[in-house]
């Protein structure tokens, strides 16, 4: 498998052409080929940026959830929060790299990353494509970020080892890999965490990967909160409805 980071110019908040930094970089895609783009600036070519001056962020964390939960004594003083179905510090609003704004996820990841690779098809004459947007995030009892799948389209996120034999012939019952979030932290390491600049990545040659067109129903990658093996652990506190009602 070769991954390959890519430079692109500097996007500036609020608003600036993903597309048009695409076009003036090195990029060349393959058929069969995965690019994964880091949120940031899939959010800014789509203007999803807030001023930092006046702007009170906890009123924008809340708004930005679907649930959201604020320990009443914590030091790292920070709200947890469950958006576009991750579970996330402060509804994935970061100020890095952000010129003065905070950055928001976009609106519909998955209607983003399925316009991006619809672009990129036409834009590079390919059929075979996957478009993986990415973030990073803290994983519990583990120090520093990890990369995982925002969303994603083109592409089976997942592969089923169920009804399938181990090594010693027993039957696998419940295992499915999470190819999506493996591949998106693979190339959050590629692209980096500060002034790389280096937001879209190449993945050629990855194993076990199903190209094919995501449906009109959530993924079957997402799971709701009340049915997640976690949920007796992060459930366990005052969480609220978030949103912007």
């Amino acid at each position: 498998m070769l991954v390959t980071a890519h430079r692109l110019r500097t996007l500036t908040p609020p608003t600036d052409s993903l597309m048009e930094a695409l076009r003036d970089s090195d990029l060349i895609l393959e058929e069969g080929d995965i690019i994964a783009i880091a949120s940031k600036v899939v959010s800014i070519d789509e203007g999803r940026c807030v001023p930092v001056q006046a702007t009170d962020k906890e009123s924008l964390v809340r708004s930005e959830s679907e649930w959201f939960f604020k320990p009443l004594a914590s030091k790292w003083r920070r709200i947890f929060t469950i958006a576009r179905g991750v579970l996330i510090g402060s509804s994935g609003i970061d100020e890095s790299n952000g010129s003065g704004h905070y950055i928001l996820y976009p609106s519909d990841a998955f209607k983003s990353a399925q316009r991006i690779r619809v672009w990129l098809q036409k834009e590079y004459g390919i059929e075979k494509l996957a478009v993986v947007i990415t973030d990073s995030t803290s994983v519990p009892l583990r120090r520093g970020a990890v990369g995982f799948a925002l969303s994603w389209d083109g592409i089976d996120p997942l592969r089923d080892y169920r009804g399938t034999k181990d090594i010693f012939g027993r039957t696998i019952e419940i295992e499915m890999a999470n190819l999506i979030d493996s591949l998106a932290a693979t190339a959050v390491l590629e692209m980096g965490e500060g002034n790389e600049q280096t937001p879209v990545v190449v993945i050629r040659g990855a194993k076990n990967i199903v190209f094919k067109n995501r449906t009109e129903t959530d993924d079957q990658l997402v799971v709701a909160p009340e049915d997640d093996l976690y949920a007796p652990l992060f459930w366990r506190g005052e969480w609220q409805k978030g949103g912007k009602s």
